[in-house]
């Protein structure tokens, strides 16, 4: 007879319980989900800090959220698994924050008056952001300013050929890639 499922866990209370734990990390909580795999729990954490997040930074979260996890009465006896990633390129830009690490990057913009937009991120704050309209870098290029309340949606685009970095968006950036790390709380990871 396989073991039942685990009861899911109230995701606004284990979402409280975690968000400081990953700040004394060193970065924000973007998304927590947790879902049943058999007879364990997949609970998938995206963190995200301006600069982005490396693969040392991706493992101390996943330390440290392993701990409070383990010590986390809800989560009973039961096994998990735990994933911690960063946001990656294809997330929506939804919170000003997310405007502000995507400085100098070529985003597409849904209007909700519609219509669409494809430029640069030159500036963004608590009301908007300005693109450099269009795909080129060049500084003379037509600049559009749009309050966060005129965009119904927005994505980072992909740049394989994109211009010469800046000193803060060289290293590992986690607009390129999904750096993750995974544990389980009852056996090593064999994933050779």
């Amino acid at each position: 007879m396989s073991p039942t499922a685990p009861p899911r866990l109230d995701r606004q209370k284990l979402r409280a319980m975690l968000e400081p734990v990953v700040e004394r990390a060193g970065a924000e909580l973007e998304d927590l989900t947790e879902q049943r795999a058999g007879s364990r729990r997949l609970i998938r954490v995206v963190v995200d800090r301006d600069g982005g997040v490396s693969m040392d930074d991706v493992a101390d979260v996943t330390r440290a959220v392993s701990e409070a996890l383990d010590g986390y009465e809800p989560m009973g006896e039961t096994a998990y698994v735990l994933e911690v990633t960063s946001p990656g390129i294809d997330r929506p830009l939804t919170e000003p924050r997310h405007w502000r690490r995507a400085q100098n990057r070529l985003v597409k913009v849904v209007l909700k008056a519609g219509g669409e937009v494809v430029g640069r991120v030159t500036a963004s704050d608590d009301d908007g952001v300005t693109l450099l309209l269009g795909t080129a870098s060049d500084a003379q290029g037509e600049q559009r300013t749009l309050a966060y309340g005129e965009i119904a949606r927005a994505r980072m685009q992909v740049e394989f050929n994109r211009a010469a970095e800046s000193a803060d968006d060289s290293a590992l950036d986690d607009d390129d890639s999904d750096d993750v790390a995974r544990c389980s709380d009852d056996e090593p990871d064999d994933e050779s």
